[in-house]
């Protein structure tokens, strides 16, 4: 399989909306202060995440859930330090919060009942995108599909041998989780790793391999390579430059170097006025893609 570059899309100029701060202010409190109750494992992850209900102080559910990552279930890796994931999870919040994107859900470091890790409130989906959230936005299509709704990525083959091609829905909001993963160095944009809530917004989570000091970007949203920033874009960076300058709290959560790489991509990507192409010296796509 290799990357291919798909046509230009259809990214708009419309204004950077402010983030939610209200409501994730009281999503955060919710998170902080609640009791964690287990409800169970979700075995697709590649880390020990559970699925909890957040319960009052009698241990009665309040109706609201997360997802809880605990540092202890994190298996060891060569290219990122250990027991550094969480924090990666909840700096990756931040960073799409200060830049107004408000793609990752709420997120927090706090103790559980497996000990520290990160918690991050539950994304609710309509029970059909449960089996497959990503369902309209990365799909498998024949290889001769011509539809310029659909920007291709990878070509390859299905288990009959009929070639097919790995190909992303041509969104506004999609291609702005293209410029956030840039931004954010996104090692794992899988297609699993993403999702439409119950109110019609484009979630993204599993951010715990992001914000790495060396260049690591694996992506299936490869389409809008070498599209250049429109003024939506452009916004989002220059308010998140704006940000950083005055500390959004990764400086607490992220090792120097990584700050100072997270400055720097940003800068360059302003610098450079367009998303960058997928490397050649590299594999530029996440395994498995889904």
């Amino acid at each position: 399989m290799t990357a291919q570059v798909g046509p230009g899309g259809r990214g708009g100029d419309e204004p950077v909306p402010a983030p939610p701060d209200d409501e994730d202010a009281q999503v955060l409190d919710l998170l902080s202060r609640s009791r964690i109750e287990l409800v169970g494992r979700l075995v697709e992850a590649s880390n020990l995440t559970l699925l909890v209900d957040l319960c009052d102080d009698d241990g009665r559910p309040t109706g609201h859930q997360a997802v809880y990552k605990p540092d202890r279930g994190a298996r060891p890796l060569a290219d990122f330090p250990p027991g550094t994931l969480a924090r990666r999870e909840v700096a990756a919040y931040l960073v799409s919060r200060a830049g107004g994107w408000d793609v990752v859900p709420p997120t927090l470091l706090r103790d559980g009942p497996l000990g520290p890790g990160s918690v991050q409130a539950w994304v609710e989906q309509d029970a059909g995108r449960r089996a497959d959230p990503s369902a309209g936005l990365v799909e498998v299509l024949p290889a001769d599909v011509d539809d310029p709704a659909w920007m291709p990525v990878v070509q390859g083959e299905d288990q009959t041998g009929r070639p097919v091609v790995v190909a992303h829905a041509d969104r506004a909001d999609l291609r702005a989780v293209a410029v956030l993963d840039v931004v954010l160095n996104n090692a794992d944009r899988k297609a699993a790793h993403l999702t439409v809530d119950v109110h019609g917004r484009l979630r993204g989570f599993d951010h715990g391999l992001t914000l790495h000091a060396d260049d690591k970007l694996r992506t299936v949203l490869w389409g809008w390579a070498g599209q250049a920033l429109d003024g939506t874009d452009r916004a989002h960076l220059e308010r998140l430059v704006a940000a950083l300058d005055e500390g959004t709290g990764v400086e607490r959560l992220l090792a120097e170097d990584e700050v100072g790489a997270l400055r720097a991509r940003v800068v360059a990507l302003l610098a450079a006025g367009h998303l960058p192409a997928p490397p050649v010296t590299r594999y530029p796509l996440p395994w498995p893609l889904w």
